[in-house]
């Protein structure tokens, strides 16, 4: 019987061949598929090892009678079936009851029998003819397996799964007749013939499918831990620096009142003043930033003319004057304005002015440093975005990196963005988990440290990106299996090994695109294919 395990596991079909039969295409039943190919991934199945016994795609269901397949009208009894060693176990009342609730329809070559990613909810058996069995990968279908014998099936899983579905599409190649059965009959005849059996094969396939809905929810937990201490960590430095200058600004602003104040009570005249705020004013920063010695030997000179002409806090005052750019000449305009008895407090004034502009301009860049951050976290998360859009790749990608800034302390970041990238039609914040998962696994197979390289171009039919380290590289085995859900080489508690699977499943099953991993020593690259 079929069955479907998780992702619907399994080879694209499976048969029973006719008594006798020792054709080079047959192969006994639950052994390996006589074709088993993908274009998804270098090595990759599109679902676990081990697993025999349906097609592998979603199918379309075909009316008993049309233009595309055609309910056969000929007798068909127990001699069609009983030669097929599929139902040597059933008795030929059984067989007489599977008859009767199925429906033989006849097919010629090109007719669809069913369709990749539609409801499995019919159970199709060969009788006779040649059905060819095909998955689409990117803008092309490619043939995965031949039910060429009689006996082998495809489909039937919502038999077992309410969310099965096909993984391949049957259509025929030389005209023949297949047996359809709907997967709720078949359910209804096997928990009458084989309830224990059945009882297995229910319990199997949620107990797998649990199983990968709480590795998948670990993974995606995991990841976005990951995302949201990055962002933390990255937010956490420009908002600690706010904090730290506003509370510094509110000490500056008392000291500028109590400056001011002093001026008043030694009745500073209107003109005075004027003139002082044009004095402070017409001091430009340097166009050059000055060097931290320059700024350091200019604050000495400034403290001691500021002691020579009796001012106390020469060392509040000279720092900021230093770091503005303000020289003694200055200094001897402003006394020769003021006078001794004023000048202290004309000091402070203009001191504790330019230290509140300063701190006012570092807030500025802190908050828009946040400001920065938030934009990035919001691309990268798409709130208040429509699921689908045109999207520039690259823009995800840098929002992705953005995202990951804390574990790229140690790394070479190498940003290779070719011209004449196209927009494309995109699921923006799907493709950005699995940005976030391939640099996550680049970075892990560095060690932290490395040079990593994000790079874009141009493709014929849409976009190309990579992700590349320079890490050990990637044995062939591993290569081989690297996209399977639940393999991983990492050690047990540090990965579900869902991280590829997810990553293939987006880019090939919801965007049509492929995507796959070339390794030599000292580098591996993961190149992904996006069609407009």
């Amino acid at each position: 019987m079929p069955v479907q395990m998780g992702e619907q596991s399994g080879s694209p079909c499976q048969y029973a061949p006719a008594r006798g039969h020792t054709g080079g295409r047959a192969h006994r039943p639950g052994g390996p598929p006589r074709a088993a190919t993908t274009a998804t991934a270098r090595g990759h199945h599109g679902h676990p090892r081990g697993h025999h016994g349906h097609t592998g795609v979603a199918a379309r269901p075909i009316p008993a009678r049309g233009a595309r397949s055609r309910a056969h009208h000929g007798p068909v009894d127990l001699t069609d079936l009983r030669p097929i060693a599929l139902f040597d176990g059933l008795s030929d009342d059984q067989l007489g009851e599977l008859l009767a609730i199925g429906e033989v329809v006849s097919f010629e070559p090109g007719d669809e029998l069913f369709h990749e990613g539609r409801p499995a909810d019919h159970w199709w058996v060969l009788l006779a003819g040649t059905v060819r069995l095909t998955r689409r990968v990117g803008h092309e279908e490619t043939s995965v397996a031949t039910m060429d014998v009689p006996g082998r099936w495809a489909g039937g899983f919502r038999a077992w799964d309410p969310h099965g579905v096909y993984l391949a599409t049957g259509r025929g190649t030389a005209p023949g007749r297949i047996l359809r059965v709907p997967a709720d009959k078949l359910r209804e005849r096997a928990d009458a013939w084989f309830p224990l059996g059945v009882h297995f094969l229910r319990g199997q396939t949620q107990t797998v499918r649990a199983i990968e809905s709480i590795a998948r929810q670990r993974e995606a937990l995991v990841a976005l831990g990951r995302v949201a201490a990055g962002f933390a960590h990255e937010i956490n430095n420009p908002a600690s620096a706010a904090t730290r200058d506003v509370d510094l600004l509110a000490d500056t602003n008392a000291a500028l009142l109590a400056a001011l104040r002093k001026l008043s009570e030694k009745a500073i005249s209107a003109d005075q003043l004027v003139a002082l705020d044009t004095l402070r004013t017409e001091i430009r920063p340097p166009s050059t930033r000055m060097s931290p010695l320059a700024v350091a030997d200019l604050e000495d000179t400034l403290a001691d003319w500021l002691a020579d002409h009796g001012v106390e806090h020469d060392w509040l005052i000279a720092p900021s004057l230093a770091a503005a750019g303000f020289d003694v000449a200055w200094c001897e305009r402003v006394a020769g304005l003021l006078g001794d008895d004023l000048l202290e407090p004309g000091l402070e004034w203009v001191a504790n002015a330019l230290a509140a502009d300063a701190l006012l301009a570092e807030v500025k860049e802190s908050t828009g440093r946040i400001s920065e951050l938030v934009g990035a976290f919001k691309t990268y998360a798409q709130l208040d975005r429509a699921s689908t859009q045109t999207v520039d790749v690259t823009d995800g990608l840098d929002s992705t990196l953005v995202m990951l800034a804390s574990r790229l302390r140690d790394t070479v970041v190498v940003r290779d963005y070719g011209p004449g990238v196209p927009r494309i039609e995109a699921m923006p914040g799907e493709l950005h988990q699995v940005w976030t998962g391939l640099i996550d696994n680049a970075l892990d197979a560095m060690g932290g440290s490395g040079t990593l390289r994000v790079s874009t171009r141009a493709a014929d039919d849409g976009v190309v990106v990579e992700i590349a380290d320079t890490g050990p590289g990637m044995a062939p085995e591993v290569q081989a299996h690297a996209f399977e859900p639940f393999y991983t080489t990492k050690a047990v508690g540090e990965g579900a090994g869902l991280g590829l699977d997810l990553a293939r499943r987006i880019v090939v099953e919801r965007h049509g695109g492929d995507i796959g991993i070339t390794s030599r020593p000292g580098e591996t690259v993961v190149r992904v294919r996006l069609p407009r």
